[in-house]
């Protein structure tokens, strides 16, 4: 009795379709199938079968199963299960056929072949009936289960791809955020914490477009996360209560509490917190929460090498930045600026660089960028810049210092390109002399509307090859020459020609003087840049 009860309790939601033409038959199976807690939707033909089908599913709500008479006056209830299982919403629906003339092996047969769960031969007993109800729902769940497990699956290793090709923590915990969200079918938030203090979040739902979490909800989950981190390198799966957890990162029910899926990283520096509303664990597949913890431990893989990058990045812009000072000192008879962007968090490491040196011959005007985004670009970099001050202490012809710089990199760094432009003034006489290793060409801007590049070229440094003649030219006292990288105009999918040409246009436009030149083609250009951007700018002494 009490099995009998757990039954029918545990099949009170259940609806079945009953299809039946004989009034008398469709009203004795209601009352069998009423009895065992079930709802019943009672149809005559196999048409109006079909539009009640149609009607429920615009309504989500198909009944769970169909019992179908054999013999219906507008088609077979062989024909009926034919068009339910090519309708793709509905092929999932399972069927029982029920016949009390077509009972022979052939008519089950054909009730099989058509796609129906089970055959029913009619009058039977209630407890038969109820029975093949409950075996063709047992059925129909575990296929739904295996579709719905399938297709979590899919997502989640649709979700470790983007985690693992994640450039940046920050873009790494928005794709978590992102796979959690689609698991779990509501808002969720992802952390990365590192060791150092750094807390990258990503978000997706409910709040996903409002701004970055402020410093007290960083500070709030980092301290949570450090409570609850093992340090081992397992999942652990918490929920922390309404009150602990700070507002706003997504919609939580008053007093509903956060689950919490946390792991570290295999060095253990840095840890992986995934969170989500609980009522979103509530009528899920009951592998979820293993899916969520599989996608937490993805992450974690993930994020360690990109948080050794982040150290990696931070060491190489403080070399840039040390080694390019924002401000030049004085030069005799010139007036010299220097701006330099560095790319957005995001992106690589650059290698661009500048330099403005007294001479013995006037002075030495560089600009340059090393070939590469790494560690490496940024060291030799400064190796570049260096010896460039080195060398010209005895030469300061562009031609020899090119060479001299090539040889250089082809010695201590054989793998290393770079490019560089080289423009040694005279501030007495204006005469400039212009050495080019693959770098864009200098500028001169001599007044309003005219400007033109001065035509310099050569190979790159670090392939060996013969340095051409300098190029010169000679500047007048309004003139203006502007050097640059190809950070300030390089665009994916433009011809450099055309950058170059939109760079001469603009700057011809550009007011008066050396900063406000610089400062205008930055407002023009440097806006959302995937590379470093430097820029010189130099004009004579009135």
């Amino acid at each position: 009795m009490a099995a009998r009860a757990d039954r029918a309790e545990h099949q009170t939601r259940t609806t079945i379709l009953v299809v039946d033409d004989a009034a008398a038959s469709r009203c004795a199976l209601g009352a069998v199938l009423r009895r065992a807690g079930h709802r019943v939707v009672p149809v005559a033909t196999g048409g109006e079968a079909l539009l009640e089908l149609k009607v429920r599913l615009r309504a989500g709500v198909l009944p769970d199963v169909a019992l179908v008479d054999v013999g219906l006056p507008d088609m077979s209830g062989f024909e009926l299960c034919r068009r339910v299982k090519a309708l793709p919403l509905m092929a999932g629906l399972p069927v029982v056929h029920f016949s009390a003339a077509s009972v022979a092996p052939s008519d089950r047969c054909a009730g099989l072949d058509a796609g129906g769960e089970a055959y029913l031969t009619v009058p039977a007993e209630p407890e038969e009936i109820q029975a093949v109800v409950r075996a063709a729902l047992r059925g129909a769940r575990m296929r739904s289960g295996a579709e719905h497990l399938a297709q979590d699956l899919t997502l989640l290793s649709e979700t470790i791809v983007s985690v693992q090709a994640a450039h940046s923590p920050s873009e790494l915990a928005r794709a978590a955020a992102e796979g959690t969200a689609r698991l779990t079918g509501g808002p969720a938030a992802v952390f990365v914490v590192a060791e150092g203090g750094g807390v990258y979040c990503g978000a997706h739902g409910g709040r996903a477009t409002a701004p970055p979490p402020d410093a007290a909800t960083r500070e709030t989950v980092t301290r949570l996360v450090r409570r609850v981190t093992a340090t081992d390198g397992t999942v652990l799966d918490t929920v922390v209560p309404a009150p602990l957890w700070p507002p706003g990162l997504f919609p939580v029910d008053a007093g509903e509490d956060v689950r919490m899926v946390v792991t570290r990283t295999r060095d253990g520096r840095a840890a992986v917190c995934l969170t989500t509303p609980t009522r979103r664990y509530r009528g899920r597949a009951p592998g979820t929460a293993a899916l969520v913890a599989r996608l937490a431990q993805a992450t974690a893989m993930a994020a360690q090498p990109l948080l050794m990058y982040q150290v990696e990045r931070h060491v190489a812009l403080t070399l840039q930045h040390s080694f390019l000072p924002k401000r030049l000192p004085e030069l005799p008879g010139v007036d010299v600026v220097v701006r330099y962007e560095p790319a957005s968090r995001e992106t690589e490491i650059g290698g661009d660089f500048y330099a403005a040196l007294r001479t013995d011959e006037g002075v030495l005007a560089a600009v340059g960028d090393v070939v590469g985004h790494s560690l490496e670009a940024a060291t030799v970099m400064v190796e570049i810049r260096h010896a460039l001050r080195a060398y010209c202490v005895e030469e300061a012809d562009p031609r020899v210092l090119a060479r001299r710089l090539d040889r250089m990199l082809q010695r201590y760094h054989p793998e290393v390109t770079a490019t560089l432009c080289l423009a040694l003034v005279d501030p007495a006489t204006g005469r400039t002399r212009i050495a080019n290793a693959g770098h864009i060409p200098p500028l001169v801007v001599r007044d309003r509307d005219d400007a033109a590049y001065v035509p310099a070229a050569g190979p790159l440094l670090g392939l060996g090859l013969d340095r051409p003649v300098p190029t010169e030219t000679v500047l007048g006292p309004a003139d203006r020459l502007l050097m640059v990288t190809d950070g300030l105009i390089e665009s994916r999918g433009t011809d450099l020609s055309v950058s170059m040409e939109e760079l001469r246009t603009a700057a011809a436009g550009a007011p008066d003087g050396t900063a406000a030149l610089c400062d205008a083609m930055l407002l023009r250009f440097g806006r959302d840049r995937d590379d470093d951007i430097a820029l010189l700018a130099l004009r004579l002494d009135d």
